[in-house]
């Protein structure tokens, strides 16, 4: 019987959160305060610096959310901490396996090695109980230490043993490009734990996402792009054989306009992008049902396509509901469907 994966969903980080410090980090512990402007999104003291918590992090916030036409999302199901009722809002969707990713690190925590160290680490511990407690069902991609690299094999190792089943990248990561040698060990890392790196919508870089400041598309958005199209021109798949990309809720429309900028380049470059790009370089692409999938798909193979409803955020993102009923649109073959619900997530996050 297949197995439905939905690709890209979400956790709203909570108080809860960072209740698996180390004793010695406690300092570091977001502190909760009101908002005087806004009652409805509280804030969070990280590292001195007050940020907005993510949206319905406590009840205060958005009590619930609507989720292709079922019944509503609530503080506990978004945040997990009723992992039961999440389990039974899969069933009624139709889901076995959920795929977490963050929320509050779609932008930088810290600039401070230390404090972005003690918070990961509670991070990835919480996520792996919320694992154990789902029996399998909640997966979840890790959030590696990006400056202290020295800590991430360690942080892959024990992030494989328990249901992790990718590496949390942002396009831009601090001050560097993904193809900067210096997060080598980090893909080496990934590839030992047999963990694709899969770059999400967001970014880590401070200077750039103050230039983009209130237009939401060029900074979450473009940097993934651009890591896509520089991770193929940069050859990285090639340095790093067997080591699985995914580039996650950004759309899927971009990929033919990259693609032949690509060929452009590198035919100028005296060498080919080959046929199959996706395939042969082992990268996955989140689509949207509000994608134009056959003219996409006339551009690559529905072997690398995945979806994710984008469970726990209010956003454009697509729903698998919509895309089950392509099946029955006629312009797209019902076994292109099956592969970007369930057989091509398995392969990507080598869930069995």
């Amino acid at each position: 019987m297949q197995m439905i994966i939905d690709s890209d969903c979400h956790v709203i980080e909570s108080d809860q959160t960072w209740e698996y410090l180390d004793p010695q980090d406690i300092e570091f512990k977001p502190k909760a305060i009101e908002n005087p402007d806004r009652p409805d999104r509280p804030l969070w003291v990280i590292d001195g610096h007050a940020r907005q918590r993510p949206f319905g992090t406590t009840s205060t916030g958005a009590a619930s959310e609507q989720l292709s036409g079922f019944s509503q999302t609530t503080f506990g199901t978004r945040s997990l901490a009723d992992v039961d009722a999440r389990l039974e809002h899969m069933d009624e969707l139709g889901v076995d396996i959920q795929v977490l990713y963050p929320t509050i690190y779609l932008t930088r925590v810290s600039e401070r090695p230390e404090v972005e160290l003690a918070l990961s680490k509670s991070y990835n511990r919480w996520l792996a109980d919320i694992y154990w407690q789902s029996k399998g069902r909640l997966r979840w991609v890790a959030v590696p230490s990006l400056d202290s690299l020295e800590e991430v094999p360690a942080q892959l190792k024990y992030a494989k043993e328990n249901g992790a089943v990718g590496v949390f990248m942002r396009g831009y990561e601090g001050e560097r490009r993904l193809t900067d040698e210096y997060f080598d060990p980090l893909y080496a890392a990934a590839l030992d734990n047999d963990l694709p790196v899969t770059v999400h919508a967001g970014c880590g870089n401070a200077a750039f996402a103050r230039l983009a400041e209130g237009d939401a598309y060029a900074r979450n958005k473009l940097p993934v792009i651009s890591a896509f199209h520089s991770i193929l021109f940069k050859r990285l798949p090639q340095k790093f054989p067997g080591l699985r990309f995914a580039f996650v809720e950004v759309a899927a429309n971009w990929l033919p306009y990259i693609l032949n900028d690509l060929r452009r380049r590198v035919d100028r470059e005296g060498w080919d992008l080959g046929e199959d790009v996706l395939g042969e370089n082992r990268m996955y692409v989140a689509c949207q049902t509000n994608d134009d999938l056959p003219y996409i798909l006339e551009h690559v193979s529905g072997n690398n396509l995945l979806i994710g409803s984008d469970y726990g955020h209010s956003d454009t993102s697509s729903e698998l509901e919509a895309l089950r009923h392509l099946k029955s649109d006629g312009r797209i073959e019902p076994s292109v469907i099956d592969k970007i619900l369930s057989e091509n997530p398995s392969k990507l996050y080598a869930i069995s």
